[in-house]
């Protein structure tokens, strides 16, 4: 198979980490991996928490632009690790099968996710990134438009979050003389 991310190597037959069986890009680096090699190897292999990072430094790539699946040749879908890095992984949704580029798998082994893999391509797992972003979003937002007063601000919030007469209280603040009927 050629590779469908640097247009310029073969897929070779080869073993991520010496782990389970895998496509390698000779040219990239990049690796297709079908995900029932991946369950099957994590299915025998319960301890996953040894699975650690040597303690060389790695380098990760990222494919910016569509994927294309080398097996069908129909586009891969793009996949968030986590809401704190650029990094997506690709997966062939026709046969169950993930693109991780140059430095991926040990970026994925150094944030505990290497056991996870197959968690990263859920809605629920999508859906908490999503939401991460959006919080840091608006975490800006606010910053930005309350100044050196945000954090006076977001420490009386979780003052008055628990309390039950809180809509009272915000009354309170809103109004231009609390103490007129």
């Amino acid at each position: 198979m050629k590779c469908t991310s640097c247009k310029a190597g073969s897929l070779v037959p080869a073993y991520l980490d010496t782990l389970f069986p895998c496509h390698t890009c000779d040219n990239c680096g990049g690796s297709f991996v079908y995900l029932a090699d991946y369950l099957k190897w994590k299915e025998g292999n319960p301890n996953l928490a040894n699975l650690t990072v040597s303690g060389e430094s790695f380098e990760v790539s990222e494919t910016a632009q569509a994927m294309i699946c080398p097996k069908t040749g129909l586009f891969m879908t793009k996949y968030r690790i986590a809401s704190n890095t650029d990094h997506r992984i690709d997966l062939s949704h026709t046969i169950n099968a993930i693109w991780m580029d140059k430095g991926e798998w040990e970026l994925l082994k150094t944030r505990g996710l290497a056991g996870r893999l197959n968690e990263i391509f859920t809605a629920p797992w999508q859906n908490k990134i999503r939401a991460a972003k959006t919080a840091e979003v608006l975490d800006g937002i606010y910053a930005k438009e309350f100044g050196e007063n945000y954090a006076a601000i977001k420490a009386f919030r979780e003052l008055i979050q628990p309390l039950d007469n809180r809509a009272e209280i915000i009354a309170f603040l809103v109004s231009d003389d609390p103490y007129k009927a």
